[in-house]
């Protein structure tokens, strides 16, 4: 968790964005709670999948999810809840992510992965309003998306 809060809220921060920040980062102030909480996180996740679903452009990452998206919205939710710093809803389910494993059944190249990130990056742009925090995460799902890649 420290790590996560260390590398989305980076110290080095221009003083620009410091000065935009609605809030400033702190062990006991996690991603999670200035989303906002349960509502945030679900706002993020349920924009995600809407951006998904309207635009064109990923239209290949929308076609390889089960619909109705209903479920995936959830379970997507109960992820970031955990790694966000909130409430860890997907490990008292589900066990350990394993994220990478469970994605081993789908092939993700780097247009998926450019994909996948065109949508979080709307999403973060629509629901994130601390510039650092949105900055940071999208680095961090950055990362994320990238472990993903299984295939050339």
């Amino acid at each position: 968790m420290k790590q996560l809060i260390k590398r989305i809220f980076n110290k080095d921060a221009s003083k620009e964005q410091e000065s935009n920040m609605h809030e400033t980062p702190t062990v006991e102030k996690s991603p999670y709670e200035i989303l906002g909480g349960e509502a945030g996180v679900k706002a993020l996740a349920d924009r995600f999948y809407d951006v998904m679903a309207e635009e064109e452009y990923a239209k290949p990452l929308y076609d390889m999810h089960p619909q109705p998206l209903d479920r995936i919205r959830l379970v997507f939710f109960e992820f970031l809840s955990g790694w966000l710093g909130g409430p860890d809803l997907f490990v008292e389910k589900y066990g350990h992510p394993m994220l990478r494993k469970r994605h081993m059944p789908f092939a993700i190249d780097k247009d998926l992965r450019d994909q996948w990130m065109f949508c979080m990056n709307k999403a973060l742009e629509i629901e994130v309003d601390n510039p650092l925090l949105r900055v940071g995460l999208r680095k961090s799902f950055e990362q994320l998306a990238t472990h993903m890649i299984n295939k050339d």
